[in-house]
């Protein structure tokens, strides 16, 4: 069992973290705020997204691409200044939520699927891919909760949680971006996996919010390695810091509104891993 410790305090419910520029950038979704912080959690800079952000990624001219989860959007940030980027409302009738952007600034965003906070029965849903103009279309279909997501670093791969499935799903990625040969990465049985990160060995990390920790998962299901977090849900992680080997996880105790608002139980915790990031991946 890994230790973490915790470096920053009173967020309402973090997710979607982020490495970038030496820096952790994550979605505080119920306030409605992007925050970036320094390596040892001090706070650097904070902005708004209406509709509370989630899913991150940057394009090649170095530009944000940022979910709107309740508005349904894709917000593109360029400066200071945010604009539309593609509206997924035609095809979101929930949340969206979390997203990759490739090499060619394409963008795989996926939805909750069902009204979670009200209790809805699960639905099956899809993941859309948004092209660089903004452009929207259904990459996949009937996944579960499809939720975080990553590009392998040679671009061919996109392994998603399918939170509800309790399993990693992978699919080759075509020329075009189009995706094909679903198949299962890794089942696992007892965790919802909710936002990952992927090692230099391909190994996935996968924050595990209902048994209070992260897993290092193998293809194929063996899990190696636990990081432990304690009287938080993890609900969602990113290896980053000077070497890579720090793995920064989002946690929220409560994790329902209001009581995230109210309490601003939320925090990131840190812990120290052998296995560096994999350089060139995404997010």
């Amino acid at each position: 069992m890994i230790p973490a410790r915790t470096i920053a305090t009173g967020f309402a419910y973090p997710e979607g973290p982020r490495w970038h520029d030496g820096q952790l950038w994550f979605a505080d979704q119920h306030d409605e705020t992007v925050h970036i912080l320094a390596p040892d959690g001090a706070r650097k800079g904070s902005f708004h997204v209406p509709g509370g952000p989630s899913g991150m990624g940057w394009t090649t001219d170095g530009d944000l691409l940022v979910v709107s989860m309740d508005e349904h959007k894709v917000f593109r940030r360029s400066g200071d200044a945010l604009a539309l980027h593609a509206d997924l409302s035609s095809h979101h009738r929930y949340q969206t939520n979390e997203m990759v952007v490739d090499h060619h600034d394409r963008a795989y965003v996926g939805n909750i699927g069902f009204d979670f906070e009200a209790g809805e029965e699960v639905k099956p849903t899809m993941l859309l891919l948004v092209e660089s103009d903004g452009t929207v279309s259904v990459a996949a279909d009937d996944l579960l909760c499809p939720n975080g997501s990553v590009i392998t670093p040679d671009g061919r791969t996109l392994i998603i949680a399918e939170s509800l499935a309790h399993r990693l799903t992978a699919f080759d990625i075509a020329a075009d971006g189009s995706l094909s040969n679903r198949r299962v990465f890794a089942e696992v049985p007892g965790h919802v996996p909710d936002g990952i990160c992927l090692d230099a060995e391909g190994y996935v990390w996968a924050a595990s919010p209902f048994t209070n920790s992260v897993i290092r998962v193998r293809e194929g299901g063996d899990i190696t390695d636990t990081v432990r977090i304690d009287d938080a849900g993890a609900y969602a992680c990113i290896l980053g810091g000077p070497d890579g080997r720090d793995l920064y996880v989002c946690c929220a105790n409560p994790g329902m509104r209001p009581a995230t608002v109210e309490q601003r139980g939320g925090r990131i915790d840190v812990a120290r891993v052998t296995v560096p990031a994999a350089k060139g991946a995404r997010p």
